[in-house]
C-alpha cells in the first residue's frame, strides 16, 4: 500500500489529513482481520518517528521511507523525491526478503511510485485517487487555488498505467471518463466503509460529558481540513440567520486546522475565516476547536444536532459517514459524492454549495424539529451500517484476487 504524501497515523485536521488517511488506515485494519498482510509505505516527514511502526494491528506495517528531507514539504516538491522513495521501498523489501502480490497505490503520486515498483516488480496495480485535479480547478476561485500542469499530467500518466481504477462513486466515475478519457472497463466503483465499531450512536448527555460540553448546549458541527474547497465561509455566513430563539440558539464548532498559531504563521484560509467570524459578530457563536484525534471525533459527532459539509467538491466525503453512523443527520453540498451519500430528506439535506441561504433554511428546519432530528438520525445510522468495512474490504479483496491470481485470503 503506498501513501506517499501523507500517512494514515496522522492526526486528522491537518492541511494534508483527512479522509485518505482514514481510508488507507481503517482498510489496512480490515484487510489484517481478514488475513491479508500489508505493509503500508508513506514519506518519512519526522526523523524522530521510528521508520517501522506496528500501530495498525495484525502484523501489518507502516513504513516511513526517507525521501528528500525529513520533514513536511508542499505536494510540488515532494514530486522530486518519488524515485528516492521507491528505491526505499526496494530496500525494505530485500531486507525482509518479503515479494508483494499486489501494489494498491493512493493519490497521483503514488500512483506514480506504483508505476516505477510495478515496472521492475512485474505487479499488477490497484490505484485510489480520491480528489482530481481537474474537479479542483473548477470549482477555484483564483489562481492560487489551481492545481498546476504537473500535477494533472501526474494523473494522466497514472491513469493509463495502472490495470484498476477504484472510484468511491458513479460521480468520480464519470469525472475520470469525461476529463480525462478513461477507459471505464479498468474503473470499479467501490465506496469507502466506515468502523462501526468505532463510529456508533452515543447517548448525547454522556457524549457531552465526555468533551466538556454544557449538557443543555446545542451544536452544529464541521469537521474537515481548512481550505477554501470546504465551504467553511458559506457556513458562517449561515449562522447569521437562525430564526432560532437566542436563548436556544446552537454553537457551531468547527473541528480541523490548527487556529491557535501565531497570526503571521496561520494559513491564509484560518486567519480569512477567524476574520469573517469577527466581523459579522459572531464570536461567541463560533468556536474554532483545532485538530482532534479519531478517539474523541464519536463523541462530537453523537453531542451535535447536526453535521454540516458544505463543500465545493468533495470526492465522497467520509465525514459524513462517520456522523451518520453516530446517528447525526447530515446537511451536505449537493456535490460530487456527498450527492449519492447522503439522501436528501432521509439521512439529512442536500443544499446546493455556496448558497448561505439555502442551508440556514435547511439549518432551521432541522434545529427547530426534535423529532425530525431523531428521525433522521436514526435512518443515518441505519444507513451507515451498510458501510461497514468488513463489506467494503471484501470488494477491495476480490479485484486483488482477480488482478494477482491468488486466491482470496492469501497474503498479499
Amino acid at each position: 500500500m503506498l501513501s506517499y504524501h501523507t500517512c494514515p497515523l496522522a492526526t486528522l485536521g491537518g492541511k494534508d489529513t483527512g479522509g485518505m488517511n482514514v481510508y488507507v488506515r481503517d482498510l489496512t485494519r480490515e484487510l489484517g482481520r481478514q488475513g491479508i498482510h500489508v505493509d503500508v509505505f508513506t514519506r518519512s516527514q519526522d526523523e524522530h518517528v521510528p521508520h517501522v511502526l506496528h500501530d495498525l494491528g495484525y502484523g501489518n506495517r507502516v513504513v516511513h521511507v526517507p525521501a528528500g528531507p525529513e520533514r513536511p514539504l508542499s505536494k510540488k516538491e515532494m514530486a522530486d523525491f518519488i524515485p528516492e522513495f521507491v528505491a526505499g521501498i526496494k530496500a525494505f523489501a530485500v531486507e525482509k526478503g518479503i515479494r508483494y502480490d499486489i501494489i494498491h497505490s493512493h493519490y497521483w503520486q503514488s500512483g506514480l511510485a506504483a508505476a516505477m515498483l510495478s515496472d521492475e516488480w512485474k505487479l499488477p496495480i490497484v490505484h485510489m485517487f480520491h480528489t482530481l485535479g481537474e474537479m479542483k480547478n473548477r470549482i477555484a476561485t483564483s489562481e492560487s487555488e489551481k492545481e498546476g500542469a504537473y500535477r494533472l499530467d501526474g494523473e494522466r500518466r497514472v491513469l493509463a498505467r495502472v490495470d484498476r481504477v477504484i472510484a468511491a462513486t458513479l460521480a468520480e466515475q464519470a469525472q475520470l471518463q469525461w476529463l480525462y478519457k478513461a477507459d471505464v472497463r479498468k474503473i470499479s466503483i467501490i465506496p469507502p466503509g466506515v468502523d462501526t465499531s468505532h463510529f456508533y450512536p452515543i447517548p448525547p448527555d454522556e457524549a457531552k460529558q465526555v468533551i466538556g460540553i454544557p449538557p443543555e448546549d446545542r451544536v452544529i458541527l464541521f469537521v474537515g481540513r481548512i481550505e477554501p474547497l470546504k465551504g467553511v465561509d458559506t457556513l458562517i455566513h449561515a449562522m447569521t440567520c437562525l430564526d432560532i430563539p437566542l436563548s436556544d440558539r446552537p454553537v457551531l464548532a468547527i473541528i480541523g486546522g490548527d487556529p491557535n498559531t501565531p497570526l503571521d504563521d496561520m494559513t491564509t484560509e484560518m486567519g480569512k475565516l477567524q476574520r469573517l467570524v469577527k466581523e459579522l459578530g459572531k464570536s461567541g457563536m463560533v468556536f474554532f476547536l483545532g485538530k482532534r484525534g479519531q478517539d474523541t471525533l464519536p463523541y462530537y459527532y453523537s453531542a451535535a444536532e447536526v453535521l454540516v459539509m458544505p463543500s465545493h467538491y468533495e470526492s465522497f466525503g467520509m465525514v459524513a459517514l462517520e456522523a451518520m453512523a453516530c446517528g447525526t443527520p447530515v446537511i451536505a453540498s449537493q456535490v460530487g459524492g456527498l450527492a449519492f451519500l447522503v439522501q436528501d430528506g432521509v439521512t439529512g439535506y442536500h443544499v446546493p454549495d455556496r448558497d448561505p441561504g439555502a442551508l440556514c433554511d435547511r439549518l432551521n428546519r432541522l434545529l427547530l424539529n426534535a423529532d425530525l432530528r431523531l428521525q433522521m438520525g436514526e435512518s443515518a445510522a441505519e444507513y451507515a451500517r451498510s458501510y461497514a468495512w468488513e463489506n467494503i474490504a471484501r470488494q477491495v479483496i476480490e479485484i486483488y484476487t482477480n488482478l494477482s491470481g491468488h486466491p482470496s485470503g492469501t497474503g498479499v
